[in-house]
C-alpha cells in the first residue's frame, strides 16, 4: 500500500468552534439576572426579620389606660339596686274545704274592701252543721228533762219524801245538761261562722295580681295549699335596698333618694327612707333599708327592679377613683386593696390604699393616693412592680 493511501485512512480531530459574541452576551445577562434575584430575596428576608424583631420587642410592652384621681369635694352618688313591693299585699287562702263554685274577678282588676272574689261549695261542712244542729236539739231535750226532774225532786225534798243527796244529784245533772247545751250551741255557731267563709272577699282596696283557681277546683282549708288570689295595694309602694355595711350608718330615716326603672328610661321618682333594719346579713354583708313612695297613677308595679341613687355627704381629705382600678393582691408581701400607679419612667408601682367608702361604681380613698398620681385603670393581673408599660390615653 502506498504512502498516499495510508494517510487517507487516518482519524483527524475536529477543531473547536468559537462561540459567537451574541451567545456570550445572552449568557452574561442571564447570570446577572439570577444574581440580582438572589440578592433581592436575601435583602427582603433580612428586612422582614428586622421588622418581626421590632414588633416582638414592642409587644413585650403592655399598653394601659391611665387617669388621675378626682378630688372628692362634692356629695357622692351611691347607686344601688332595689326591689319594689306593694305597701300592702295579701295572699287569699280558703278557710273552708270544698269545691270552687264560681269566681268573679281576674288579674289586673281593681277591687274594694269586701268585694266578692269567689264562692266555695262545701257539702261536708253543710253535713257537719246539720249534725251539730241535731246534737243541739238532743242536748236541749235532755236539759229540759233534767230541769223538770230537778224541780220535782226539790219539791219532794221540802216534803221530806226524798233525801237531800238525791235532790242535789238531780240538780247537778240538770246543770251538766245545761253545759252540754252550751257546748252544742258553740259548735253550731262555729260551723255557721265557717260557712260564712264560703264567700271569699277582698280584705282591702287594691288590685288582684294573681288568680290560682278555677271552677270545680278542690281547695283545702288553711295555708298548706296554694293561695287562691293575691290582692295588692299599689297606690303606695315599699322599696327595699341592701346597703353595704360600711355605709349603712350614713343612711338615716327621712333621707330622700331617686329611683329609675327600665320601663321608663330617663324618668326619676322620689322615695323617702323610712326604716333601717340595723342588722347585717351574714351571707352578703349588707343592711336592708326600706323606703316608701307614693304611686297615685300606679305607673310602678310590685316586683319592679329599680336603680336607687342616694346623695351622700362628701368626706374631707378623700379622692375618688373608679372601682375598676382596684387590685386585690394576695401573692405579694403587701396584701389587701391596692392600685397600680404609672411613674415618670413608665414603670409600674403598686400602692396600698385605705378605702373610706365603696360607692359601687366608684371608690372613695382616704389614704394612699392624691390627685397628682397617675392611675392605671383596669390593670392586668400579669403586671408586676417595675414593669415598663405604655400609656395610650390619659383622662383628667
Amino acid at each position: 500500500m502506498s504512502q498516499n493511501e495510508s494517510s487517507s485512512h487516518e482519524l483527524k480531530t475536529p477543531e473547536p468552534k468559537r462561540l459567537s459574541s451574541r451567545v456570550v452576551l445572552i449568557g452574561g445577562m442571564t447570570l446577572a439576572a439570577a444574581i440580582g434575584v438572589a440578592v433581592g430575596g436575601i435583602h427582603g428576608r433580612a428586612t422582614e426579620l428586622k421588622s418581626l424583631t421590632l414588633d416582638s420587642e414592642q409587644n413585650k410592652i403592655t399598653v394601659v389606660n391611665t387617669l388621675h384621681p378626682k378630688a372628692d369635694s362634692q356629695a357622692s352618688r351611691l347607686v344601688l339596686p332595689g326591689n319594689l313591693e306593694a305597701y300592702s299585699s295579701a295572699l287569699i287562702y280558703p278557710r273552708v274545704s270544698g269545691y270552687v263554685k264560681q269566681w268573679f274577678v281576674d288579674i289586673g282588676q281593681s277591687v274594694k274592701a269586701g268585694t266578692l272574689l269567689a264562692e266555695i261549695d262545701t257539702p261536708e261542712l253543710d253535713d257537719q252543721l246539720r249534725q251539730a244542729l241535731a246534737a243541739l236539739e238532743t242536748a236541749k231535750a235532755h236539759a229540759n228533762l233534767a230541769e223538770i226532774t230537778a224541780k220535782r225532786w226539790q219539791s219532794q225534798l221540802r216534803e221530806d219524801a226524798v233525801s237531800r243527796q238525791e235532790a242535789d244529784e238531780k240538780t247537778g245533772d240538770f246543770s251538766a245538761k245545761e253545759a252540754m247545751v252550751a257546748e252544742a250551741q258553740a259548735n253550731v255557731d262555729r260551723l255557721r261562722s265557717l260557712q260564712a267563709f264560703r264567700r271569699i272577699t277582698a280584705p282591702f282596696d287594691g288590685i288582684v295580681t294573681t288568680r290560682n283557681t278555677d271552677i270545680g277546683a278542690l281547695v283545702n282549708a288553711g295555708a298548706a295549699g296554694k293561695e287562691m288570689f293575691t290582692v295588692a295595694d299599689t297606690r303606695r309602694l315599699r322599696l327595699y335596698v341592701s346597703v353595704p355595711q360600711a355605709l349603712a350608718d350614713q343612711l338615716a330615716p327621712g333621707m330622700n333618694a331617686q329611683l329609675s326603672v327600665p320601663q321608663f328610661p330617663g324618668q326619676h321618682f322620689s322615695a323617702k327612707l323610712v326604716n333601717n333594719a340595723r342588722a347585717t346579713t351574714e351571707s352578703s354583708g349588707t343592711v336592708l333599708v326600706e323606703l316608701a313612695l307614693d304611686n297615685p297613677q300606679q305607673r310602678l308595679s310590685p316586683g319592679d327592679f329599680a336603680e336607687v341613687v342616694f346623695q351622700l355627704p362628701a368626706l374631707h381629705g378623700t379622692v375618688l377613683i373608679p372601682a375598676s382600678a382596684l387590685v386585690l393582691r394576695l401573692q405579694d408581701q403587701q396584701t389587701g386593696m391596692q392600685v397600680a400607679l404609672l411613674q415618670a419612667d413608665h414603670k409600674v408601682r403598686f400602692q396600698p390604699i385605705q378605702i373610706a367608702r365603696d360607692l359601687g361604681s366608684s371608690i372613695e380613698v382616704l389614704q394612699g393616693l392624691s390627685t397628682q398620681d397617675t392611675l392605671i385603670d383596669n390593670p392586668s393581673e400579669s403586671l408586676r412592680d417595675g414593669d415598663v408599660v405604655q400609656a395610650v390615653s390619659a383622662q383628667p
